[in-house]
């Protein structure tokens, strides 16, 4: 009994140490990434509160270059562009396949994350051709069947329905140091978190377990990438992005996961719940549109 409970014991600290060295790990990781991504943040904010009425204007009368100037303003690393385009069509001023074009385009946190990474310039060049590519051949189709269409949108301009803080309440203050330092620090918390799940997950299980899982050198993965897109926080772009620079998620099924996170420009469409139905099925073409070069991508890569 004496010797079973010795055992026990030993295996439990043996445990605890293990745990405690991945943590301190995952957390040396993380802390290299800081300054990084508070810079960047910085940046993004300046440039977003000196251009933003002109992004705006630009929105407004992009008509058929709609598509074009979303995906280019989409490719832009924050969230304020999924929101200013949900909130612009919501009013009726843009049209749906721009919409989308911005939706496909937007990657948030996962620029930032993979500039950092190992490699990085050329993981972001590819990720950028990709999603402007995507973004600009899906969003020109919807933009041209929605024109065929008997029933397509109509451009009612109801700007008293624009909502000027939808994105994170912080920049409510006037100042680009208070919402770089709130989207700093989500983004660090959520980086560790999974990065510990993730060294963790590793040690414990194994990559080869943890890649079954995840449906690894199967076409079904960027189906279940792209679900977890549609989470709509940065957890999902830093979950995506961390599972693709550990090697456990493809190109493809990258992809298809960072096109279906449009962040919250997805919950604005839903605030309207007098068009749940049309807000479904953007749902299920954004969906669409990011599977299938999700799985081509993830087949011939």
């Amino acid at each position: 009994m004496t010797i079973l409970l010795h055992t026990y014991t030993h295996e439990a600290v043996f445990s605890l140490h293990g745990v405690i060295d991945v943590l301190l790990c995952s957390l040396t990781d993380t802390l290299k990434m800081l300054p990084f991504l508070f810079l960047a943040f910085l940046m993004i904010e300046y440039l977003e509160h000196k251009a933003q009425e002109k992004i705006k204007h630009i929105f407004k009368s992009a008509g058929i270059t709609g598509p074009l100037i979303g995906t280019v303003l989409g490719c832009i690393p924050q969230c304020g562009f999924s929101v200013m385009s949900a909130n612009l069509y919501s009013s009726g001023i843009i049209a749906l396949g721009t919409l989308i074009a911005v939706f496909l385009a937007t990657s948030d946190e996962a620029i930032i994350l993979l500039a950092a990474a190992p490699n990085g310039a050329f993981e972001v060049l590819r990720l950028l051709i990709a999603k402007i590519v995507i973004a600009l051949v899906f969003g020109y189709i919807i933009y041209a069947v929605e024109k065929k269409c008997s029933h397509k949108h109509e451009h009612h301009h109801h700007s008293h329905d624009l909502c000027e803080h939808d994105r994170c309440g912080c920049e409510e203050s006037g100042s680009v140091l208070k919402p770089a330092l709130i989207h700093t620090v989500k983004v660090f918390f959520f980086l560790f978190l999974f990065t510990f799940i993730i060294d963790f997950s590793s040690s414990l299980l194994g990559m080869d377990k943890i890649s079954s899982v995840l449906l690894s050198n199967s076409a079904f993965q960027p189906l279940l990438s792209a679900l977890i897109g549609f989470i709509p926080n940065c957890a999902s772009s830093v979950l995506l992005t961390q599972l693709y620079i550990s090697g456990t998620l493809s190109f493809g099924s990258l992809i298809a996961g960072l096109c279906t996170n449009a962040g919250a420009g997805m919950l604005i469409l839903f605030r309207n719940k007098k068009k749940i139905k049309d807000n479904i099925k953007i749902l299920g073409i954004l969906y669409i549109c990011s599977v299938i070069p999700g799985i081509i991508l993830h087949t011939i890569l």
